[in-house]
């Protein structure tokens, strides 16, 4: 299944939950666990407290998704803004600080053995992504980066790339309408 149907499945499910569709909420979680159980397990490091989260990511999905609007948002940057928040959350929470692995541990959560078209399409949903990544100016990419792919917080990027909060939040907020007008082109 192509990348635009995988997308189109998720919008149409997501928009049959708020009226009690268990089948649409199954058909997300199909559709998007593997990758949003990478996301939390990266940020939080242990595979019992990513999976406590992926639950409440799914709760939160089921009461949210009346919120969500295909117009303002992919579905997947919309569910992986949920995964993120929740891991953070759960972070902060536990008040445990830990060594983050990079990104590419996640890798290895994935199901072991995918379909060669699931393969075919991720590959060419990399080569987008990353194509579009490079036509970020270097510290638009570097917060992006940082903020979704290694689940720091703006405050942590900020005073790393020593700017003010505000700036952060510009980059970040300029960065990711560059990189959905090029995904979307």
């Amino acid at each position: 299944m192509d990348f635009d149907a995988n997308r189109s499945l998720i919008v149409a499910a997501l928009a049959r939950i708020p009226s009690g569709d268990r089948v649409a909420l199954q058909t997300v979680y199909r559709l998007t666990s593997a990758k949003l159980f990478g996301v939390a397990l990266r940020i939080l490091g242990e595979r019992s407290e990513a999976e406590d989260v992926l639950q409440e990511v799914y709760v939160t999905i089921w009461r949210k998704a009346v919120d969500f609007d295909a117009g303002r948002a992919s579905p997947m940057t919309w569910l992986i803004a949920i995964a993120r928040n929740r891991a953070i959350d759960r972070l902060r929470a536990t008040r445990q600080s830990r060594r983050m692995d990079p990104i590419d541990s996640a890798a290895e959560v994935a199901d072991s053995a995918p379909m060669a078209d699931s393969e075919l399409e991720s590959s060419q949903t990399n080569a987008r992504l990353h194509g579009c990544l490079d036509t970020l100016a270097s510290h638009e990419r570097a917060a992006l980066r940082g903020a979704y792919f290694d689940g720091n917080t703006y405050e942590d990027l900020a005073a790393r790339m020593s700017v003010p909060l505000g700036t952060m939040k510009s980059w970040i907020r300029r960065a990711m309408i560059k990189l959905k007008s090029c995904l979307e082109s």
